[in-house]
């Protein structure tokens, strides 16, 4: 199946294009800009190099959340529009998900800590199992408190991925911090959650923040 996939839950922004268990291309940016602005050109231009017609497209998928309210907001209208557009089925897969297949270059039995920045002292987390070359999760995707993380945790050996990983590496006495251009999020992650997902249609594709964004926070402590 020839798979669109986008990752922009984050800083850093990255496309790819899989078919037939390959990834055939990928372009990935970390350079601060609005992914309003690089989204759409990235996979245009990465289609063009390839030489596929989007009208081949079969499938789009994309990081649904948690993550940047606003990064996840145009990850999914991106979607949602071509998905539209083509008349072809989307697949949003969890963020947290998507970088635990980043994490199958680990020895077999590794735990895989996935970790994004929520600010006000917490992580996007999830936690999974390598069993036979793929993630098996251990619990739901939550927004928790490092310290509480750390507590869970123990001195277990966990390998950390994401963009919060920095942050948790000091607090977690058995972390493990891989190079960056194999912790951060990417659409290549994506892409591999999106193969045993469902597949729905672009009607039916929501978003999930996990938690309220700071004008609604705002806006409910004004009424109390």
């Amino acid at each position: 199946m020839l798979t669109l996939s986008f990752e922009s839950s984050a800083k850093s922004a990255s496309v790819a294009l899989s078919g037939g268990g390959m990834l055939l291309a990928q372009s990935f940016q970390n350079n601060g800009l609005t992914h309003s602005r690089t989204l759409l050109p990235m996979a245009e231009d990465m289609l063009k190099n390839c030489g596929v017609d989007k009208r081949e497209l079969e499938l789009v998928a994309v990081a649904r959340g948690p993550g940047s309210f606003t990064g996840v907001r145009i990850g999914v209208s991106v979607t949602k529009g071509l998905c539209w557009a083509l008349d072809i089925p989307t697949c949003g897969v969890s963020t947290l998900e998507a970088m635990a297949w980043q994490g199958i270059f680990a020895p077999e039995g590794s735990l895989l800590c996935c970790a994004m920045d929520a600010r006000r002292e917490q992580v996007y987390n999830a936690l999974f199992r390598l069993e036979r070359g793929k993630p098996v999760r251990l619990c739901p995707d939550r927004a928790i408190s490092i310290a509480e993380l750390a507590e869970k945790i123990g001195e277990k050996t966990v390998i950390l991925l994401g963009d919060g990983a920095e942050r948790c590496y000091n607090s977690l006495r058995g972390a493990v911090l891989p190079p960056p251009h194999l912790r951060l999020q990417s659409a290549c992650g994506v892409a591999l959650a999106s193969e045993g997902a469902p597949k729905v249609s672009c009607h039916d594709l929501l978003p999930v923040y996990l938690r309220m964004s700071q004008a609604e926070r705002e806006r409910a402590e004004n009424k109390q």
